[in-house]
C-alpha cells in the first residue's frame, strides 16, 4: 500500500499521563488540496480521536513569546479564525495561566476531546506543511500523518478551486503547492532524523482502498480498527469551513476522482516533470510521493530554474507569514479597526467562516461582541481555502 511507518518514540499512551493530562497530540498533514479534509473527516469518527479541524494555533507562535498576547490568547484565537467557536469551546474553561503554545493548545484540545469522550486530540491543517520539525519540539511526543498527492492533481485541484476561492487566485499559488510537497519531505526527512513517530499514506491509497489505509493509521495510533472510520454518512463536519471546495469531503461517498490534467498550463506541466525528474534522481523509492510517480521529466530543472524558483517560493512563504506576525504581537484592536475599515464590519470574517456566534465577551477591552444581526453584510461568503488561511491575505 505505499505505507511508511516511523515509530521510534512510544506510541502508546499510558493511562498515567493521560491521567496527568499529558496526552500527545496528532497531527495530520499535507500540502494544500491533498486530502487532509477527507482524513480528518474520517479519524474524527473514531471514538477515541478528536482533531481540530484546522484549529492553527500554531502560526501564531509568537504570541505565546509577548506577555500581553499570551495573556489574551483565547480572545485572538478566536478572532484570528473562530477557533474557539468553530470547535464549541467554552472560554470559560481555558482561563488556567499558560506559558507557552504547548500549554495552551494541549488545554484546548484536552477540552475538545472531553465534550466527546475522547482520550486523544490533535489538528489537521495544511498551515503546518513547513512546521512539523517546530510542532516536535512543542510537542516531544506528537505524532504526525503525513498524506501525498500527485503535484499533478494538487495544481489542477487549486486551480479548479480559484473558480469561486479568491485565496487561489492569488499569484504563485500552483508554484507554492509544488515546492511546498519538497519543503514536506524535507520535514519528515527532519522529523526521521530526531526519531518522531510518523506515518504516510498516498492520496488515492486513501481513496481505493479507504479499509486497509485506516487500518494502517489506527495501527500507528495504537486504537482499535472501528469501520466508523471507512465512511462519512455519519461525520460531524460542524467545524469545516463552508464553501464548494469541500464538496466531495462533506457528501456521504468518498469519490475516488482523478483531477485532469487538461486544465494545467502546458509551461506548468513541463515544469511539474522537471521537478518529478529531479526529486526522482535525489531520493528515489525513499520518498513515498516518488514511488508513486508514473511520469516524470526527461531533463531535471537547471541551477538557474532552481535558483529563481527558490526564490520566488521564499517570497511567497513570507507573504503568507508577515501577517501572522503582525496578527500575533498586535492588540487585537488594531485587527479590530483594521476590519472595521476594510469590510464595514469588524466581524464580518467571523461571518464567512462559521453560522455559530463567536465567543468573543461583549465587555472585551480588545474587541467588540461578534454577533451575527440582521444588519450584518450580506456580500458574497468566502470561499473555504480563502477562509482557512484569510487572516494571513489581511
Amino acid at each position: 500500500m505505499g505505507q511508511d511507518t516511523m515509530s521510534l518514540q512510544e506510541k502508546k499512551t499510558s493511562p498515567d499521563n493521560r491521567q496527568q493530562g499529558n496526552v500527545p497530540p496528532i497531527f495530520v498533514v499535507g500540502v494544500w488540496r491533498s486530502g487532509t479534509t477527507l482524513l480528518y473527516t474520517l479519524l474524527n469518527q473514531h471514538p477515541d480521536i478528536r482533531l481540530f479541524y484546522e484549529g492553527d494555533l500554531p502560526v501564531l507562535w509568537p504570541m505565546y513569546h509577548v506577555p500581553w498576547s499570551r495573556k489574551t490568547w483565547v480572545e485572538k484565537w478566536e478572532y484570528w479564525n473562530a477557533g474557539v467557536s468553530r470547535h464549541d469551546l467554552d472560554p470559560a474553561r481555558l482561563t488556567d495561566p499558560v506559558n507557552s503554545l504547548a500549554e495552551a493548545y494541549e488545554m484546548a484540545g484536552m477540552e475538545y476531546a472531553r465534550q466527546k469522550g475522547a482520550t486523544v486530540w490533535g489538528c489537521k491543517s495544511p498551515s503546518y506543511y513547513n512546521r512539523l520539525v517546530t510542532l516536535a519540539r512543542e510537542f516531544p511526543k506528537a505524532r504526525f500523518i503525513v498524506i501525498w498527492r500527485d503535484p499533478e492533481e494538487i495544481c489542477s485541484s487549486a486551480i479548479r478551486a480559484a473558480a469561486s476561492g479568491l485565496w487561489f487566485r492569488r499569484p504563485g499559488m500552483t508554484h507554492k503547492a509544488l515546492l511546498a510537497s519538497e519543503t514536506l519531505r524535507r520535514q519528515c526527512k527532519r522529523l526521521r532524523s530526531m526519531g518522531v513517530s510518523f506515518h504516510q499514506i498516498y492520496y488515492r491509497d486513501l481513496v481505493n482502498d479507504t479499509e486497509k489505509t485506516m487500518r494502517g493509521i489506527c495501527e500507528f495510533l495504537n486504537v482499535p480498527f472501528t469501520p466508523a472510520v471507512t465512511v462519512l454518512n455519519k461525520a460531524d463536519r460542524s467545524a469545516v469551513f463552508p464553501g464548494a471546495h469541500h464538496s466531495l469531503a462533506k457528501s456521504n461517498k468518498i469519490v475516488s476522482r482523478k483531477e485532469p490534467v487538461g486544465p494545467l498550463p502546458p509551461g506548468l506541466v513541463d515544469k511539474i516533470l522537471r521537478y518529478k525528474a529531479l526529486w526522482k534522481a535525489k531520493v528515489g523509492d525513499e520518498w513515498l510521493l516518488c514511488q508513486r510517480f508514473t511520469e516524470v521529466g526527461e531533463t531535471k530543472p537547471g541551477i538557474w530554474e532552481r535558483t529563481t524558483d527558490q526564490l520566488w517560493y521564499l517570497a511567497l512563504r513570507v507573504w503568507d507569514s508577515a501577517p501572522q506576525v503582525c496578527f500575533s504581537l498586535l492588540p487585537t484592536s488594531v485587527w479590530h479597526l483594521y476590519r472595521k475599515i476594510k469590510y464595514k464590519d469588524p466581524e464580518w470574517v467571523h461571518a464567512q467562516l462559521t453560522n455559530k456566534p463567536s465567543t468573543l465577551r461583549n465587555d472585551s477591552r480588545e474587541t467588540q461582541p461578534c454577533l451575527h444581526s440582521p444588519k450584518a453584510p450580506t456580500e458574497k461568503r468566502l470561499s473555504s481555502p480563502e477562509l482557512q488561511t484569510h487572516a494571513k491575505t489581511e
